[in-house]
């Protein structure tokens, strides 16, 4: 298309330039290749920013060009470019360019990720993205810094991203891997806190476990002052949960189904603006109809449009039902082959022994094993204190936790242990789910639990997040027998008996 031509007011005859004379045609920069002589098309430069500059370049090829560069164009060298040339330096791609410059500048405030086509090494799944890639609060990043987390775990990396959209998920993985750290980083990325407003409420089914979940937020929570937490369970009269609520009211409520459903009853408790509703060990809590109950009636308090959130190392096929009737278009996450269920440090063996040798046997356990903290399982509250007593005779500090307590007492002893003033706890499956104690490698079944569910939690208190650990089982009865046999067919691991020698290397952190 013709240049268009300059229109002058009429007392001003029009001038005719030349275009060569506004845009010199140059001799060609490189003399080993001829100028192109056939004419082309002009160029409608008004539309373009600035002249392109662009010297002859050789025809395209299939292979490589391994000419020598040449030489830098002067901008004032205004050559004629070829057509081709045009259309090359007019679609760069930005996106390598781009891509560069981000891993430049992430490399320059950030610790170099591992390289993802690398090989994993153990169980524990560490992404090179790192907790920045989910673009959480600067608050929460400056947090799990603090805790000394560097990578998110898988079921982290995959949750997360989409709990923090507000998708509803319901997520099945091991014990040990993170699944507290989903919904509680999720929850406190999109709360907005608001005075006197509940906005996040977190079911659980046990005492401790609520308080340990409720110690999680406040760690994680630690640089967003503004930011509430409390817990709620039974035990504690209701008169001082009535006036935390009148006084103070919590942004984020943790609590046991019984407690919080009578707060909110008494209207004490507001759930009409709770935007997070969220059960840990949603199995345990659903498969009891007085809690699932409660749970329902506590459900329907809360607005329709929230965000629902379960967790649990156990989903059956049978339960995973009744989770979606709370949610709606929920991301599932289930682990189906069950063998994957077990940890990946974890060493087990089972000792066959009658009931009479426990007792000599725990003892010569407990002289010869290295250990950091011990947990033994026993299947009665009055096993647990008989227990408890016998090693405190035998001069083995230990202490005890169980249902039949108070619940100050429970709370004393849970927090001393974890603190690891005691290095062996005595308990009943009150802690044999959920509880995080990071420093136990060993767990001792004293006596067998009742399921291969039961099993797989009790023993998933040492090993956690890919570390080492020892479980010990002894088997007294057909009826132990049986439920070993379950385990080992059900999550496919073959369990041993325990031998004479035992590598410490084997269950000891390095």
């Amino acid at each position: 298309m013709a240049r268009p031509r300059p229109v002058y007011p009429p007392s001003i005859p029009s001038i005719s330039i030349p275009y060569s004379n506004i845009f010199p045609i140059q001799s060609n920069p490189n003399p080993s290749k001829p100028n192109q002589t056939k004419p082309k098309p002009r160029r409608n430069r008004l539309l373009e920013p600035y002249p392109l500059l662009s010297s002859p370049q050789p025809p395209k090829t299939l292979a490589p060009d391994l000419s020598p560069p040449l030489p830098t164009v002067n901008p004032s060298m205004m050559g004629e470019a070829k057509e081709n040339d045009v259309y090359e330096e007019e679609l760069l791609d930005y996106e390598e360019d781009d891509d560069k410059a981000l891993d430049a500048s992430s490399n320059a405030n950030a610790k170099p990720a591992a390289d993802a086509s690398q090989p994993k090494k153990g169980y524990v799944g560490i992404h090179s993205s790192g907790f920045r890639d989910f673009l959480l609060k600067p608050e929460l990043l400056r947090a799990i810094q603090d805790c000394g987390f560097e990578h998110p775990s898988e079921v982290q990396h995959e949750c997360i991203p989409q709990a923090i959209l507000g998708m509803d998920v319901i997520c099945q993985a091991k014990s040990g891997m993170g699944k507290t750290a989903v919904f509680v980083l999720s929850s406190l990325q999109q709360i907005d806190p608001t005075a006197g407003q509940v906005a996040a409420l977190v079911l659980c089914h046990t005492r401790e476990l609520a308080y340990q979940i409720c110690n999680e937020f406040e760690r994680f929570s630690k640089f967003l002052p503004e930011l509430k937490v409390a817990v709620f369970y039974g035990g504690v009269h209701i008169k001082k949960h009535q006036d935390l609520l009148k006084n103070d009211c919590p942004h984020i409520v943790v609590g046991t189904p019984g407690r919080i459903l009578a707060l909110a009853r008494d209207k004490d408790l507001s759930l009409k603006n709770v935007r997070h509703f969220i059960l840990d060990e949603c199995d345990k809590m659903l498969e009891s109809l007085d809690m699932r109950r409660d749970v329902q009636e506590i459900f329907k308090m809360t607005p329709h449009d929230k965000q629902v959130m379960m967790f649990s190392a156990t989903l059956s096929k049978e339960i995973r039902p009744i989770c979606k009737k709370f949610m709606q278009d929920p991301m599932e996450i289930y682990v189906d082959d069950e063998a994957k269920l077990t940890l990946h440090g974890l060493v087990q063996h089972y000792i066959k022994l009658t009931e009479s040798e426990k007792n000599r046997k725990l003892n010569d356990l407990l002289d010869a094993l290295d250990f950091n903290q011990v947990v033994i399982f026993v299947k009665s509250v009055s096993r647990a204190a008989e227990l408890n007593k016998l090693l405190c005779e035998c001069n083995f500090p230990s202490i005890c936790i169980h249902s039949g307590m108070t619940q100050e007492e429970r709370l004393t002893r849970y927090k001393n242990f974890k603190e690891g003033h005691k290095r062996i706890l005595v308990a009943t499956d009150l802690v044999g789910r959920g509880i995080d104690i990071e420093r136990v490698n060993i767990v001792i079944n004293y006596d067998m639990p009742d399921s291969a569910d039961t099993y797989l939690h009790r023993v998933g208190r040492a090993g956690r997040f890919g570390t080492k650990g020892l479980a010990i089982t002894f088997v007294s009865s057909a009826s132990d027998s049986d439920v070993l046999n379950q385990v080992q067919e059900r999550f496919e691991v073959d369990i041993k008996e325990l031998p004479e020698q035992i590598d410490t290397s084997t269950y000891m952190p390095s």
